[in-house]
């Protein structure tokens, strides 16, 4: 993970921006000026007939991808659509839009779906969490940090991310990890110490606490500004995962890869419940098995992703790294009183953690 998402930008007012509302009064996180631009872009491309409500006998979702286009899930998603189209007889389309070609940014997405700005998109979970805490459980340090661990998280996670997810007005088609989270610098890690001051790239809020507790100095960027900073030295380094660290090419810029794998973090592809239920019966249920299938595939692609890139990496010259037992230690002793403060905070998540470990 992580990951390249966009992070900065506030999430989408509770009830503004409906489709053909006008919002009344100033958003309470001031992003409705963006959001009229989002929906102006897609009314000028053309693109409003593929929306929610839209009698047609072609429906066309399209879909907001933050993600470069040669991003492994951005290809899943391409994968899926042409899916779906087939196994419709060409009654559903999804349209990809990757890279924020609809000018909404990660932590929006959530309330893009459910606000009708957009009828399906890719959300970063833990990008979310302004909006539904909870989707931020799978991302607190060392909780869930491997493939593994996450799947296990999820199944006991699953049943009751439907249920935000419906409250919210939309439906998890399907979910897929990123890679674990490393730690990217100019200089190898080996005690925290060598973290200490370090300007340091991170996702979201969970990763900006865990690294001010390590000593360093993290910085929340949107991925269009990684590169950037890189280049001009305005950041030291960047947690994210190993496929991000091959689309910013980082070894023009860094040495290590320290593989801390800190985070679990996954995405989930969602669609607006009111397009879901324009959609024919047979067409529902052709989807909802197709999402359950090849959901298994993709986390396969998932783990492949993983160890292909960590060879890109290493082909580039990246040192890629473990910590040792001692700094492994040091960093699980930092993480563990988070897990009980983030139980704290949001108690919807304690019975799923507690059943979790239990299963571990």
């Amino acid at each position: 993970m992580p990951v390249g998402p966009q992070i900065w930008s506030p999430p989408l007012s509770a009830h503004c921006l409906r489709q053909t509302a006008i919002c009344q009064g100033q958003d309470k996180r001031e992003t409705v000026m963006k959001h009229t631009n989002a929906l102006t872009i897609l009314a000028a491309a053309g693109l409003m007939s593929a929306t929610i409500g839209t009698a047609s006998a072609q429906t066309q979702w399209d879909m907001a991808i933050v993600w470069p286009e040669g991003n492994f899930h951005t290809q899943n998603h391409y994968r899926f659509a042409e899916a779906v189209r087939e196994a419709t007889d060409g009654e559903v389309v999804i349209n990809l839009h990757p890279g924020g070609a609809l000018g909404l940014a990660g932590p929006e997405l959530l309330a893009a779906v459910r606000d009708q700005i957009v009828p399906i998109a890719d959300i970063l979970l833990n990008q979310q969490v302004g909006e539904e805490p909870i989707f931020g459980m799978e991302s607190l340090p060392y909780l869930a940090p491997s493939f593994d661990d996450l799947e296990l998280l999820q199944s006991e996670a699953r049943a009751h991310y439907d249920e935000v997810a419906a409250r919210n007005n939309q439906k998890i088609l399907y979910m897929v990890p990123w890679p674990g989270q490393a730690v990217y610098t100019r200089e190898q890690v080996s005690t925290l110490d060598d973290l200490s001051g370090v300007q340091i790239r991170v996702v979201d809020a969970m990763g900006a606490r865990f690294f001010e507790a390590l000593g360093a100095s993290p910085i929340q960027l949107p991925w269009g500004e990684v590169v950037p900073s890189l280049a001009t030295g305005a950041i030291d380094g960047v947690t994210t995962s190993s496929s991000s660290g091959v689309d910013g090419s980082f070894w023009e810029f860094l040495d290590y890869m320290n593989r801390f794998n800190w985070q679990g973090s996954a995405i989930m592809v969602n669609v607006n419940l009111d397009a879901w239920n324009d959609l024919s019966v047979e067409n529902q249920e052709a989807i909802e098995n197709l999402a359950n299938e090849m959901e298994e595939e993709f986390w396969d692609v998932a783990r492949a992703e993983d160890e292909e890139k960590l060879a890109i990496l290493a082909d580039n010259g990246i040192i890629i790294t473990t910590p040792s037992d001692e700094l492994a230690a040091a960093l699980l002793e930092i993480s563990e009183p988070m897990w009980q403060e983030f139980m704290d905070n949001v108690p919807e998540s304690r019975a799923i953690i507690e059943a979790y470990f239990e299963a571990r």
